[in-house]
């Protein structure tokens, strides 16, 4: 078995913090979303910065699709689903 999180990456920390609040208040997520800014490669100016939403689900009950969509909606994508080991 294996934990799964899920990425949502946005354009600003605005539209991260709104997803954010989304998982949280609509979606009922069973764990508070992080948010952490990600600078891109050769990037020195922080408002060309993504902010991710990283959205752990050891229970595997998050849609990726339903995710997906709401990340659309703010101008951002969904990563593709990354599995974690469990480790003892």
């Amino acid at each position: 078995m294996s934990d799964v999180r899920h990425v949502l990456v946005l354009p600003d920390r605005d539209a991260a913090e709104e997803v954010a609040e989304v998982l949280t208040e609509e979606y009922g997520v069973p764990h508070e979303p992080q948010l952490v800014r990600d600078a891109l490669a050769g990037e020195d100016d922080a408002e060309d910065a993504q902010w991710l939403v990283v959205l752990e689900d050891p229970e595997s009950t998050c849609d990726p699709a339903a995710l997906d969509k709401l990340a659309t909606e703010y101008e951002g994508w969904l990563e593709p689903e990354r599995s974690e080991p469990n480790t003892p």
